[in-house]
């Protein structure tokens, strides 16, 4: 069976900006992928391209064996998108919308009233179905957004931060929504920045930084090849980089150190990697007792996703995401103090 998407090598670049340098992707069909990386790193460029709504400057994409860039036509009845905004009409009601939906993918009449009355029942929208979009909360709002993209039963259904905003609820209903397509052999590509969202529901996962895929596998995989639990260790509330360097030189000569990073974004924290067996925290803080160092706050966890992503790039995805919004921040400003 072919896969059910390929990226290779794909490029784009806005004026001087490198949306994506190099990302290379292959998807198995029924499964759910994560796409996972701070804001800026690339994500939506790559699934705007997948879904033929930006044409990259090099690459080759395939959705269930068709060439995106040769036949887009083609491709798009293959793929469901859900974005990460939700556009409705507000003076439809959501069968209404949906019936629009149906007209344009030129489905019959009989097919489309039918998949219109599965997808209100699947995403509990029954209720609702006959009262204006303008009067649905958030969560219905995404919903219906979800059984738009499915009207046409895609092989392959991307969604771009598919519960950004929503209520736990609301979130747990389109998790649930999404493991039942999975189950039915629809393959979901979603983006996300809720890091347990990927982790709950994602069979593989990549992670892009910088419009590069810097790790992928299955989150199990993924979290494995850290090796060891993670200690979170701050020396001061606002660590000194100096101080931070000795305590990392000190620490990183213990056997059961495995890896040993300071955190600059957050305020020069030492994370660590360490042997889960071994008794690491009592021997690390004794350690800096004797050294004359203080212990401000430490903590120890087994990893996570974002452990994957600091061990990769030396910053949290939280410290990255942060680092985008202030240079967002700075290229508004001058763009306003050149008028």
């Amino acid at each position: 069976m072919a896969p059910a998407v390929v990226i290779e090598k794909l490029q784009k670049r806005y004026g001087q900006v490198e949306a994506v340098k190099d990302v290379s992707l292959q998807i198995e069909p029924g499964e759910i992928f994560g796409l996972l990386g701070p804001n800026g790193a690339g994500k939506t460029t790559t699934i705007r391209c997948l879904c033929t709504l930006t044409t990259p400057d090099a690459g080759r994409i395939e959705v269930s064996g068709v060439s995106v860039l040769d036949e887009p036509k083609l491709a798009r009845q293959r793929l469901g998108y859900v974005a990460q905004e939700v556009a409705l009409d507000k003076v439809l009601t959501g069968r209404e919308l949906l019936q629009l939906q149906a007209a344009l993918y030129h489905l019959p009449k009989a097919i489309a009233t039918e998949r219109i009355d599965k997808m209100l029942f699947l995403l509990g929208l029954g209720e609702w179905a006959d009262k204006k979009t303008g009067t649905y909360s958030g969560g219905l709002r995404k919903r219906l957004d979800l059984a738009a993209g499915l009207l046409h039963q895609p092989d392959v259904l991307v969604l771009d931060e598919p519960t950004v905003g929503l209520d736990i609820e609301s979130r747990s209903a389109v998790w649930n929504f999404l493991r039942q397509l999975r189950s039915e052999g629809t393959t979901v590509l979603i983006t996300s920045h809720y890091l347990e969202e990927v982790d709950a529901l994602a069979d593989r996962v990549a992670i892009i930084d910088r419009g590069v895929v810097i790790a992928s596998g299955t989150p199990s995989e993924l979290k494995d090849r850290i090796g060891g639990d993670r200690i979170t260790l701050r020396i001061r509330e606002f660590t000194p980089r100096e101080e931070a360097e000795t305590a990392k030189t000190l620490l990183a000569n213990f056997p059961f150190v495995q890896e040993a990073i300071v955190n600059e974004a957050q305020g020069n924290s030492l994370n660590l990697v360490v042997d889960p067996q071994s008794d690491a925290l009592l021997t690390i803080q004794q350690a800096l007792k004797e050294a004359g160092l203080p212990t401000f706050g430490v903590s120890q966890s087994r990893p996570s996703l974002d452990d994957v992503y600091l061990a990769a790039t030396g910053r949290t995805l939280l410290d990255a995401d942060l680092a985008a919004a202030e240079t967002r921040d700075l290229k508004k400003e001058r763009k306003q103090n050149m008028r």
